[in-house]
C-alpha cells in the first residue's frame, strides 16, 4: 500500500487537511476489508487534491485487487499524469495493461520502470526463469514454481493440488510486490501473488496409484514425462507444508520439521492431456523402471 507520496516538482494546494485524511481514510477502510468505501474515500480525496497523484494510485491499487483491469489501468494512468516519477503507479499499470492485453501501454509502463523487455508491439515473451508464484493468496495459497514469461505472467510448471483449482501450464497474472521468498540453487527468490488465471492449458491433472514403486523409479516417471512433453510429480517429496507466516516470510526450518512430522500422506500426479496419452507414458514408464506393480489413476480437478 502506498503511503502519502507528494507530487515532485511542484507543491500540491489542498483546500485544508481533508485530501490527505480522506486518503488516509480509504486506507484503513482498505485495510478493515471494506472496498467499497475505500474507493469512495479516495475519490473523494481525488476531487479535493485535483493534483494530487495518491489518491489516484490508491484507487488503481484498490481496483487491481478487486481484478477491474480497466479502472486500474485509468486510475494509474491520472496517477502517472501527475507524477511521472512514481513507479509505483506505472508498474501497477502495466500489470493492468498486461489483463487487457493492451501491450503497447504495457510495454511503455515497463519501460518507466526500467525492465528491459524485447521490442515488438505485441505480448511479451521472454524467459525471466523459474519464478515461485502464489495460487489463490487469499484462501490455501499453494506455491508452485513457473516459468516467467514477462514481469506479470508466467506458466505453471509443478503440477498444483486440485484443490488450487490450477493446472500444469495455466498462464496466470502475479503482483510485482513480494510475499516471502523460497530458495533456488542456493539463493533466495521472492514470491509472488496471483492475481488470476488468464489461460487454462489443455492438461488434465491424474493422481497415480503406483504402490511398492521406489523414489527412483518416480523420479524416473517425471524424467520421462518431460521428455514426453508432460509432466510427473511425486508430491510426497515436491510439496512441503508451512503456515502462512513461514509461507509469507523467511522459512523456519525447525518450523518445518514439525509440519513434515504431520503432514498428510501424498500420491504422486501426472499432467496429461487426455488419458490415452497418459497410458502410453505409464506403459513406457513400467518397461524403462522395470515397475511390475499395478498403476491407477484418478482424473481430478476441472476439464480444461
Amino acid at each position: 500500500m502506498c503511503y502519502a507520496k507528494w507530487p515532485r516538482g511542484h507543491s500540491a494546494v489542498f483546500t485544508g487537511p481533508s485530501a490527505e485524511e480522506l486518503n488516509e481514510r480509504g486506507r484503513a477502510l482498505s485495510d478493515a476489508g471494506d472496498s467499497h468505501g475505500a474507493l469512495a474515500a479516495y475519490r473523494a480525496a481525488a476531487k479535493a487534491a485535483p493534483s494530487w497523484s495518491v489518491p489516484w494510485y490508491n484507487l488503481g491499487l484498490e481496483h487491481k485487487y478487486r481484478g477491474e483491469w480497466r479502472e486500474s489501468a485509468d486510475c494509474n494512468r491520472e496517477a502517472v499524469l501527475r507524477d511521472d516519477s512514481d513507479g509505483d503507479a506505472w508498474w501497477n499499470l502495466g500489470i493492468a495493461a498486461t489483463a487487457l492485453g493492451a501491450w503497447r501501454q504495457a510495454r511503455e509502463a515497463w519501460a518507466r520502470c526500467g525492465v528491459s523487455i524485447p521490442a515488438g508491439d505485441g505480448p511479451i515473451e521472454t524467459n525471466y526463469g523459474l519464478t515461485p508464484i502464489r495460487l489463490a493468496p487469499a484462501s490455501r495459497g499453494e506455491v508452485v514454481w513457473c516459468d516467467r514469461i514477462d514481469p506479470a505472467r508466467a506458466i505453471i510448471r509443478n503440477i498444483p493440488l486440485p484443490e488450487s483449482g490450477r493446472f500444469y501450464g495455466d498462464l496466470v497474472l502475479h503482483d510485482g510486490a513480494p510475499n516471502g521468498t523460497r530458495m533456488r540453487q542456493g539463493s533466495e527468490v521472492p514470491v509472488f501473488d496471483e492475481l488470476e488465471r488468464l489461460q487454462r492449458s489443455a492438461f488434465r491433472t491424474y493422481v497415480l496409484d503406483v504402490p511398492g514403486s521406489t523414489a527412483a523409479q518416480r523420479e524416473m516417471l517425471a524424467d520421462l514425462a518431460f521428455e514426453s512433453g508432460m509432466a510427473a510429480e511425486d508430491w510426497s517429496q515436491s510439496i512441503v507444508f508451512l503456515c502462512r507466516s513461514c509461507s509469507e516470510g523467511v522459512i523456519h526450518e525447525r518450523h518445518d520439521d514439525d509440519l513434515r512430522a504431520t503432514r498428510p500422506e501424498l500420491a504422486a500426479a501426472a499432467a496429461a492431456i487426455n488419458e490415452e496419452s497418459l497410458g502410453e507414458l505409464i506403459d513406457a514408464w513400467r518397461q524403462r523402471a522395470g515397475y511390475e506393480g499395478r498403476v491407477g489413476w484418478t482424473l481430478v480437478g476441472e476439464d480444461p
